[in-house]
């Protein structure tokens, strides 16, 4: 594992730079968003820019992300820890694998408990779709749609325009949100579409 090349790759969905652990709240955020998804690796004493600026209190930073991962995610998380020495700046490496117990969720500043999940290299909160698509995914042995007008509506949509919002499928085939949203969650299981979520939006198209 060459973590120089890694650092210059840059962030992206299955990475995440920070010079120092200051918030217990955002650190979960990084690692719930990780475990959701393919998982992930922190590096910690590296800047955002990707200059190494290394740990000066490796046990200090341990203890914060071990609390993180026990008491501000749900499910707790089990990350894994390793040093290495970058220009012989001390560098902390959190792995964060992927799991089988999704989704998790991370404690917010508000007191509340919220599902992240990483798009590129920012940890977004998941709307309710990619939820119920997390939680039905996790014990669901593949999903048997019915296919009714609503759903033949959605896939000759698609066949015309590339992508579709649940707002838009909602005037479409006239429904309300939450029966729209239960549609949209069996057709991502049953890998007919897919959900496509944005810092802006949440979209989908054709799978």
């Amino acid at each position: 594992m060459n973590v120089k090349k890694q650092i210059f790759e840059g962030e992206g969905v299955t990475l995440d730079f920070k010079k120092t652990i200051t918030s217990c709240e955002k650190i979960a955020r990084t690692m719930v968003a990780f475990a959701n998804n393919k998982g992930g690796r922190l590096l910690i004493g590296v800047a955002d820019d990707g200059t190494i600026k290394g740990v000066k209190s490796e046990d200090e930073e341990r203890y914060m992300i071990t609390k993180a991962a026990h008491l501000y995610s749900r499910p707790a998380l089990e990350p894994i820890f390793e040093e290495v020495y970058v220009d012989d700046k001390l560098v902390l490496i959190v792995d964060t694998p992927a799991s089988n117990l999704k989704p998790h969720y991370a404690l917010a500043e508000d007191g509340k408990w919220w599902v992240y999940v990483r798009v590129k290299d920012k940890s977004v909160l998941a709307s309710k779709v990619v939820v119920d698509v997390l939680k039905r995914s996790a014990d669901s042995n593949g999903v048997l749609i019915e296919y009714s007008t609503k759903e033949k509506s959605l896939l000759e949509y698609l066949e015309t325009t590339a992508r579709i919002t649940v707002k838009e499928y909602c005037d479409l085939v006239k429904v309300g949100r939450r029966a729209a949203q239960r549609i949209l969650v069996n057709m991502i299981l049953s890998g007919v579409i897919r959900v496509h979520t944005t810092e802006k939006e949440e979209y989908y198209t054709a799978a």
